[in-house]
């Protein structure tokens, strides 16, 4: 199968023509496309194939006193890890923030994007938007360009009238209301210790401890998770950054090294004995 670009051909002749490099771009270029039925399957297949594989881990919660925001902070593309800093929870405006899964330039541009809305719409309405109204903003924007290779996963979490909310958001135009989510392909490990330990009326050190120990365990057994746990909580008077803890470091606080009986003391009490 041969593509006709005979329609981008020119008119106008070239300078110096008889040379033979001019000779060559006088001719129509053509190329062969695959030998398939399927073409547009086929563009799918091919940019599946290239796509390199991401990972992360992050976690929202609502409880008594608001709303628990927590991940991780390394950024990764199949084996390789590009970065161990990454800031994957974005804030939006002083009382909502997002959490970044999927693609990086893809969560930071349109939360960056769903914040300038947000603010346009606090200056045309003179009231906060509310978390179901960005949310549901977002979820519109990414709908609208569906199919198009966008790779978003994110968690709208927030306080407004109503009080906290939260919402999952995805580049599919998905959009689901709940207490609790974790998304990345850590979340199946996080999940377990927060479902686990979770209670409504948790405090918000409480809180913050489960969500902290869930981002852990999940960079435990998830080789894409890893860095720094950060924790975030939204309350009545906007966001606030409680903790961001190495997980290397976090380990040793979970699990103490015991000094264990040194080789001269064994064999002191072998020869005891």
């Amino acid at each position: 199968m041969k593509l006709d670009t005979s329609g981008l051909e020119s008119t106008a002749p070239l300078v110096g023509s008889n040379h033979v490099i001019f000779d060559g771009l006088q001719m129509t270029p053509s190329f062969d496309l695959p030998n398939t039925a399927n073409f547009d399957g086929f563009q799918k297949d091919a940019v599946q194939m290239v796509k390199p594989a991401r990972g992360t881990t992050t976690l929202a919660f609502i409880f008594k006193h608001g709303v628990m925001v927590a991940a991780d902070s390394r950024a990764s593309m199949g084996g390789y890890i590009s970065s161990q800093s990454v800031k994957k929870i974005i804030e939006i405006n002083p009382h909502m923030l997002g959490t970044m899964a999927g693609g990086a330039a893809d969560c930071q541009f349109w939360h960056r994007n769903l914040g300038i809305k947000c603010r346009l719409h606090e200056l045309a309405n003179k009231r906060r938007i509310s978390v179901t109204g960005a949310s549901k903003l977002l979820a519109n924007i990414l709908y609208s360009y569906r199919g198009m290779g966008l790779s978003v996963g994110t968690m709208i979490a927030g306080w407004d009238e109503t009080g906290p909310g939260l919402y999952y958001v995805d580049s599919e135009g998905g959009r689901l209301k709940g207490t609790r989510f974790s998304v990345g392909s850590g979340s199946p490990y996080a999940y377990g210790v927060l479902d686990n330990g979770y209670r409504y009326d948790m405090t918000v050190e409480e809180a913050a401890a489960l969500a902290r120990r869930s981002i852990y365990h999940a960079t435990f057994r998830d080789a894409a998770s890893g860095g720094v746990a950060s924790v975030y909580h939204v309350g009545p008077d906007g966001w606030k950054k409680l903790s961001g803890d190495d997980v290397g470091e976090l380990h040793y606080e979970y699990y103490p090294i015991v000094p264990s009986t040194t080789v001269e003391q064994e064999m002191a009490e072998v020869g005891a004995a």
